[in-house]
């Protein structure tokens, strides 16, 4: 596991591999939901970021027989109150994106 992973002024919270398949995750943090969701505010324009910067570590570190998806880890805090999603193959993007 890689935590950061930083390309220039963008990052990648968590790299995970497990059984030959790498997980670059997202981690968002919300108090209350009067903004949205922690999950939802992963948006188009983060998951370009994070598309970018997952395609600097696959040149990088990938490996020919490796299979890659997108997770995002919603934490929502209500008072004492944590509830923690996480949702697997969160996005997928267009290989020349």
């Amino acid at each position: 596991m890689q935590r950061r992973f930083r390309s220039g002024h963008r990052d990648i919270d968590l790299v995970v591999e497990r059984e030959g398949v790498i997980a670059f995750v997202e981690v968002k943090a919300r108090r209350g939901e009067g903004f949205g969701g922690p999950i939802e505010a992963v948006n188009w324009r983060k998951q370009m970021e994070l598309g970018r910067s997952a395609r600097v570590w696959v040149a990088r570190h990938g490996r020919p027989s490796d299979a890659y998806r997108f997770d995002v880890v919603g934490v929502l805090v209500d008072g004492e109150r944590v509830r923690i999603r996480h949702v697997q193959g969160a996005f997928s993007l267009h290989p020349s994106a």
